[in-house]
């Protein structure tokens, strides 16, 4: 599914096509995303402007001048800007037409995305509340990894993945962060030290800059705002890379399964 890169990755190729864009009309093609999504939307949506997009965690926030449009990409769902007149795909759910005659269409094959609107201000609403800080905070550092961690039994990779920890660490670069810092996914989070877990921090910053760089990661399904994939895929090291060597020390990579996710590692090179 889309994690911050790709996140990331689309709100940039958005934004300066929607920004200053005024809504002449809302297009709701399905009733129900993860969420339902109220008929008399569309009406709200009517005439108000885009200020800015902004992301939180792995959320799209379009601001607009009476509220807030909230977008989640779901497991396989991409945004393009478009113009209003090409045909709807199967898959095209919901259409921001503007009034210039370009539309933001959000296309969602699994329907596990979110289309919401917030009236009110938006880090209030319990999807956003209760979230972590942002990876590249300043105050999302080794120490407070650190302290999060204390007395927790749970291996580090799924703490690592706890969005009330942190927001955005999402499978892919959980493994790929792991592998960097040379910490086995199973270690306890709470034995971890503090100095492991200031180099876990660095590296969890690292790769999530070189995969926004690259325009995120494309295993199934992610396509940007342009329609092409992600390319960070061709510089994974551990991730999809089982029974191939490491580029470390050449052992094979191995699999298992954490918390029902997919987890890949050296065993020589991460203890």
């Amino acid at each position: 599914m889309p994690e911050l890169p790709e996140v990331e990755t689309t709100r940039r190729g958005i934004a300066p096509l929607v920004v200053g864009r005024t809504i002449a009309a809302a297009v709701l093609r399905t009733p129900k995303l993860r969420w339902p999504i109220p008929a008399e939307l569309a009406a709200v949506l009517a005439g108000q402007n885009i200020l800015a997009v902004e992301r939180r965690a792995k959320y799209l926030l379009l601001r607009c001048s009476a509220g807030c449009i909230l977008l989640h990409l779901g497991m396989s769902g991409h945004l393009r800007v478009v113009s209003a007149q090409l045909p709807p795909g199967r898959h095209d759910h919901v259409d921001l037409v503007f009034t210039d005659g370009s539309c933001l269409r959000f296309n969602d094959p699994r329907k596990f995305g979110a289309f919401l609107w917030l009236p009110a201000e938006p880090f209030e609403h319990p999807l956003l509340a209760g979230l972590g800080p942002e990876p590249f905070a300043a105050e999302m550092n080794g120490a407070y990894l650190h302290r999060c961690s204390r007395g927790r039994r749970l291996a580090v990779k799924p703490f690592m993945m706890d969005q009330r920890v942190v927001v955005g660490v999402g499978n892919i670069y959980a493994s790929e962060a792991l592998f960097r810092a040379g910490i086995h996914p199973r270690c306890q989070a709470g034995r971890i030290s503090l100095t492991r877990y200031q180099k876990l921090a660095l590296v969890i910053c690292e790769v999530l800059q070189q995969a926004i760089a690259a325009g995120g990661t494309t295993i199934r399904d992610f396509q940007n705002a342009s329609g092409k994939p992600g390319y960070f895929d061709i510089q994974l090291q551990v991730y999809g890379r089982e029974g191939q060597p490491c580029p470390v020390c050449g052992q094979s990579i191995k699999h298992l399964k954490l918390g029902q996710r997919s987890t890949y590692f050296c065993s020589r090179c991460q203890r």
